[in-house]
């Protein structure tokens, strides 16, 4: 018992940190990574570079700044498809949390009691219907649904689950910003710097 509180602790704790600082920087290199760690206004930070054998000093940098690291799998150089990469991030390095489009890797991190952001690329009403029926059976923290610059489809999706949703993807104006939060977005995560300072 005393466990599962601490990892709904953990979890509001993430969810606010998202609630209060709405834009999540999504790093794809190592001079974005030390512009974003410096920002006070970034909370979360996205981790989409890096490999096996740099991936550990990637979070502490992202950690020694007092920042949520959340590394996304399926973008790190040298890890596989399978559950135990879960397994290495959480024994190996010190992130919070993965981000995955394959569903078992984000089962695998909720058994981890890590953080999780289940990535949809919305390419069809296929793939849209497989939100619905993933999110339920997977329940990750958080969803993010690309590309993040469709308001109508972020406020149908929002309206039809009950998982936070991220617009991430082509997100580079402060009106993209502003629709994606006003259709009910929880969060926008962009790779694009000046978006991080808005």
């Amino acid at each position: 018992m005393e466990e599962r509180g601490l990892w709904f602790m953990g979890h509001k704790r993430f969810l606010e940190a998202v609630e209060e600082h709405p834009i999540i920087a999504a790093v794809k290199d190592m001079e974005g990574l030390r512009k974003c760690i410096k920002l006070e206004e970034i909370q979360v930070v996205f981790i989409l570079f890096g490999d096996i054998c740099t991936l550990a000093e990637i979070v502490d940098e992202v950690k020694i700044a007092g920042k949520i690291a959340m590394v996304h799998v399926d973008l790190i150089g040298g890890l596989g498809s399978k559950e135990v990469v879960v397994d290495f991030i959480h024994s190996h390095t010190k992130a919070d949390g993965i981000i995955s489009t394959k569903p078992a890797l984000i089962r695998r991190a909720n058994e981890l009691s890590m953080f999780t952001v289940l990535r949809y690329f919305l390419i069809d009403s296929m793939a849209l219907e497989s939100i619905h029926r993933q999110q339920q059976s997977l329940k990750p923290d958080l969803i993010e649904v690309l590309p993040g610059v469709m308001p109508e489809i972020i406020r149908q999706i929002v309206e039809t689950i009950d998982t936070p949703v991220i617009a991430g993807g082509l997100v580079r104006t402060r009106e993209n910003v502003i629709e994606s939060l006003g259709a009910g977005a929880m969060a926008v995560s962009s790779t694009n710097q000046n978006v991080w300072e808005m």
